[in-house]
């Protein structure tokens, strides 16, 4: 199960040749994201378990999940862009069936991030996880 935008993230990944170009839309995608206010960047919202730094403030909005984001490292907030893309407008039931590894394998992010990236990676989907299910 994947929202819109996500299906839209497939679709322009599959006309990217190789991963440098994909690597770089990636970047792009973290760069186009609204700043996440410094007053968000709190232990509250630390994601533990990543290399970088990285913030994630959730809120549910008429049941459906909304959450922005912000890392020090340019790919990292790419990687918060593609998760918002996977789960932005799911309620927390949709949330806990989404299988995210294989959604995102459908990008190829699987395959070429660091052991680092990877868990870091983990680690915001899980935080995005509990968010929901704390709130169903």
């Amino acid at each position: 199960m994947a929202t819109p935008a996500f299906e839209e993230l497939v679709e322009d990944f599959e006309f990217l040749d190789d991963w440098e170009d994909r690597y770089r839309h990636v970047i792009d995608l973290g760069k186009s994201m609204e700043p996440l206010p410094e007053a968000l960047r709190v232990p509250a919202t630390k994601v533990d378990g990543c290399a970088s730094q990285v913030w994630l403030h959730a809120q549910f909005d008429d049941g459906t999940l909304h959450f922005d984001g912000a890392s020090d490292a340019m790919i990292v907030s790419g990687l918060i862009a593609v998760l918002r893309r996977l789960f932005n407008g799911l309620t927390p039931a949709e949330v806990g069936r989404v299988d995210a590894k294989a959604e995102l394998a459908r990008l190829g992010l699987n395959d070429h991030l660091s052991a680092q990236r990877s868990n870091g990676l983990r680690a915001m989907i899980e935080r995005v996880r509990e968010t929901a299910a704390q709130e169903a």
